[in-house]
Parts: structure tokens; C-alpha cells; sequence
């Protein structure tokens, strides 16, 4: 008979959970128990990976830009636009972004041909050595935390996230009742943020 994994030991998310049903005992906390990990799960290798872009020169947002160029493919240009939608953030944050990368040499700014107001983003050769060698970085990261799960494992995982995530950016998906809201916030406080 195969043997089953000994079970890991309890994470500050039980902790939360057991102080909830010592004092809420009513609630159900399965929501927060699965946000709650996610969310600190997030941050920790989020955090860590922050670092391991640092060593190159660029911020994680910084990354964020420089990857979606490498990845639209040849001839890695993108507009503005195209950038702060596919990275959802305003052309404010962008500009700023972009700012920082064209001096140091990563990106360039063109004029568009087919657009006398617009302007185009192309990666440098610079730019396309760098992000090739941050995105490996970044995933030797991801990676080594996710080692404690088998491949079975790990697919089912995606999996299960994904519809979580459709879910989640589905427009008005948080339209639950006033009382379910306010335990959602509090679960987000508690679990997501708060320090060991």
C-alpha cells in the first residue's frame, strides 16, 4: 500500500483560522484558509523574486514591461497603449516606467509610422540580452518553491486556480451579501498582511 505524505505542519494561516473558530465558531472559514495562503504565498515569492531582479538593475514592474515586449515576439515593439493594457496600469504609471528603462538603454521610443500621434516601444539588444536573462532568474525562483509539489500536483494546482482567477476578474464577482463582504475584507487583513 502506498503510504500517504505526512501532513505538513500547521502555518500561521491555522493559526488565524483556529482564533476565528474559537471566536466566530459560526463562520466559515474555508475561503480564508485558500485566499489566505494564496495571498502570503504571493507576497513571499513575489518578494524574493523582487530581489533577484534587483541584481540586474530593474524593479519587478520594470520586468513586467520589458517581458510582455519580449514576449509579443519579433520585432518586440509594442504601443503605449497595447503595454498599459496588457500590464493594467494607467499611461501615467507606464510613462514612468518606460522613462526609467529608455535611459538606462533597455527600451527606445519611436515615432509610429501609421500613427503621427503615436509612438511605438521596442526592446534594444540590451534590453532583449537583460530580460533573458531575468526571466530565467525569476523562474528559478518559482520554481524551487513549487519542488515540494510533484508535477500531478502541480498541474491540478493550475488548474484549480484558474477558474478562481476568471472568477475573481470577472466584473462585479464581488457582489456578495453585506455580511459576506465584510468577512471577505477581514479575511484579506488577517491573512493576507498580517506579519508572523
Amino acid at each position: 500500500m502506498n503510504q500517504l505524505p505526512p501532513a505538513p505542519p500547521p502555518d500561521p494561516v491555522d493559526a488565524i483560522i483556529g482564533q476565528w473558530a474559537r471566536t466566530r465558531p459560526e463562520l466559515d472559514t474555508r475561503a480564508m484558509e485558500v485566499f489566505g495562503r494564496v495571498f502570503r504565498l504571493s507576497r513571499a515569492v513575489t518578494d524574493k523574486m523582487e530581489k533577484a531582479y534587483e541584481r540586474y538593475g530593474i524593479s519587478r514592474g520594470e520586468f513586467d514591461v520589458l517581458g510582455t515586449l519580449r514576449r509579443s515576439g519579433e520585432p518586440y515593439t509594442l504601443s503605449p497603449r497595447q503595454l498599459s493594457a496588457t500590464l493594467m496600469l494607467t499611461t501615467g504609471g507606464m510613462t514612468g516606467r518606460l522613462d526609467k528603462l529608455e535611459r538606462a538603454g533597455l527600451l527606445r521610443r519611436a515615432p509610429d509610422p501609421h500613427d503621427r500621434r503615436g509612438l511605438r516601444v521596442s526592446l534594444t539588444e540590451e534590453g532583449l540580452a537583460l530580460v533573458d536573462r531575468a526571466v530565467v532568474a525569476g523562474l528559478d525562483i518559482q520554481r524551487a518553491h513549487l519542488s515540494v509539489l510533484d508535477d500531478r500536483q502541480a498541474e491540478e494546482l493550475a488548474a484549480l486556480l484558474r477558474p478562481l482567477l476568471a472568477r475573481a476578474e470577472e466584473p462585479g464577482a464581488d457582489t456578495g451579501r453585506d455580511s459576506g463582504q465584510g468577512a471577505g475584507r477581514d479575511s484579506g487583513r488577517d491573512t493576507g498582511r498580517e506579519k508572523d
